[in-house]
């Protein structure tokens, strides 16, 4: 990054190539395969735009995140915003379409299960499980407090657990 910042675009190069692997999956697990790709060109995108404003005693990785958490809720303001039914409310499908998390088929139960959880829980999990991030890089990422994200996180796997039994159970 601090490549970038002084204008060598191969920094850039070398942050796509190491980061955008691991962006688009957490995109994709988040919003599904039809918007990663745009997102993850999105979010590099803004890196670039604001490589200027990047401090170079921050740390590159919850950076990154925060950015790509902030396209793909953007994202999913729009669409919301663009399938709400005539009482301005979503409709039961597109809700659910605009929660929905694309894993591999081998883990449907555990799709459906993060699907129900609020964002807030799901986030922390999503970066923490399948990203590897730390509890003090989810709470830079999110804004939040390193407790505040060690609660959610706590609290998003006790409930998945929940979800993951009953799906079991009804199948």
């Amino acid at each position: 990054m601090l490549q970038l910042c002084q204008g060598d675009m191969h920094g850039f190069e070398s942050l796509f190539q190491r980061y955008g692997p691991a962006i688009h999956e957490y995109l994709n697990r988040w919003v599904g395969p039809a918007h990663a790709d745009d997102l993850t060109q999105t979010t590099f995108m803004s890196v670039l735009r604001g490589r200027r404003r990047f401090d170079a005693n921050a740390k590159f990785r919850p950076w990154l995140y925060t950015i790509a958490t902030n396209a793909a809720r953007d994202l999913l303001r729009r669409r919301r915003a663009e399938k709400l039914t005539a009482t301005g409310e979503p409709s039961r499908r597109e809700a659910a379409a605009v929660t929905s998390i694309d894993f591999d088929e081998g883990a449907e139960v555990v799709h459906r299960a993060l699907a129900k959880l609020p964002e807030k829980m799901r986030l922390p999990i999503l970066m923490h499980r399948f990203h590897n991030l730390s509890f003090a890089e989810i709470a830079e990422a999110l804004d939040i407090s390193e407790s505040a994200a060690k609660v959610r996180a706590h609290r998003g796997y006790k409930r998945l657990r929940g979800l993951l039994q009953k799906l079991r159970e009804d199948e």
